[in-house]
């Protein structure tokens, strides 16, 4: 049964029956969820503030630990700069003192900054500059071809005798490449003496290949100037030596094949460190083993093979 209401009007001092009109019925309802809404907010935002889950207190705990680590990385950041020059500085000076040379760059003969400082240059005169370069690659193109066409025919030629071209150590890049032939400064008289191989910084106990086929012509041991050393001979007139070797893996007069091994770098004898030295002759003439290499190395690198051999001025024996 039904709760009825009445009021009393003062007015015409009667009582009568209270009737709700829609408007304040529509007025209660919104009331009614305004204060639910602002009742269920006020509670959302007590529960984000005060009580946090399990992940959000991970979160919080990892901001806080990368706050700490982040005021730190300025410090170690300018400390690990430092210590990469002093490492530059003390690589740049050890290789002089070894080498008598400054360290080489990255790839020293394959920069080409300087090109780039001619934006001031007229057109015209890049034109002309541009017109004469295109005709001597021209010439220089038909010379490269008529040597070419020379290499050729010499090839074909019934009594020619392929040298020993096979570097004979593996895995070797260009600053691993040091004097060559020639007047070089010697590490323990400190004065310049004839040089009459290429020195070729490895590890000691690398293996040694033979560059070509041919013959063991002498094996020598010793402990003092050239050390353990090693000859063959090959076709042609060619010879190859090796010098200040560890283990020596073959006898002489023992027949062996290109690629073979035939003993492992050492520092015997007269060596400033382990490495080595690898000599070709000639019918009994020393030659420059670089100009004997490039059938071994990639075109791109030979370059740089010959700009250290060149370059470093004192040897390791």
């Amino acid at each position: 049964m039904s709760r009825k209401t009445y009021i009393f009007d003062a007015a015409a001092m009667t009582v009568r029956k209270f009737t709700k009109s829609v408007w304040t019925m529509v007025w209660s309802v919104l009331r009614v969820l305004l204060v639910s809404m602002s009742l269920f907010i006020v509670l959302y935002l007590v529960i984000s503030l005060v009580i946090s889950t399990d992940t959000e207190k991970r979160l919080r705990r990892e901001n806080r630990a990368y706050e700490k680590m982040f005021a730190t990385v300025p410090q170690q950041q300018e400390l690990l700069s430092n210590s990469i020059e002093i490492l530059s500085w003390k690589d740049g000076k050890i290789y002089e003192e070894v080498f008598h040379t400054q360290a080489p760059d990255v790839d020293p003969v394959g920069s080409l900054e300087f090109l780039f400082g001619a934006d001031t240059i007229p057109d015209s005169k890049i034109v002309t500059y541009t017109s004469r370069k295109a005709d001597a690659l021209l010439q220089t193109a038909g010379e490269v071809n008529a040597s070419f066409e020379k290499i050729y025919r010499t090839l074909a030629g019934e009594d020619f005798v392929m040298p020993p071209m096979s570097i004979p150590v593996r895995d070797v890049s260009y600053p691993q490449i040091g004097a060559s032939t020639g007047e070089r400064l010697n590490p323990f008289y400190k004065t310049e003496v004839a040089h009459r191989g290429l020195d070729i910084i490895v590890p000691q106990g690398s293996a040694v290949y033979a560059p070509a086929d041919g013959t063991v012509e002498d094996v020598a041991r010793s402990s003092k100037g050239d050390g353990n050393t090693l000859v063959l001979r090959h076709s042609g007139g060619y010879s190859t030596r090796y010098l200040h070797l560890g283990e020596i893996n073959v006898s002489k007069g023992q027949r062996v094949r290109r690629g073979a091994k035939i003993a492992t770098v050492g520092m015997s004898g007269n060596a400033y460190a382990p490495h080595l030295h690898y000599e070709v002759l000639l019918d009994g003439e020393f030659r420059d083993p670089v100009g004997y290499l490039f059938g071994s190395v990639a075109p791109e690198e030979y370059p740089n093979f010959l700009y250290m051999s060149i370059n470093t001025r004192q040897s390791m024996d």
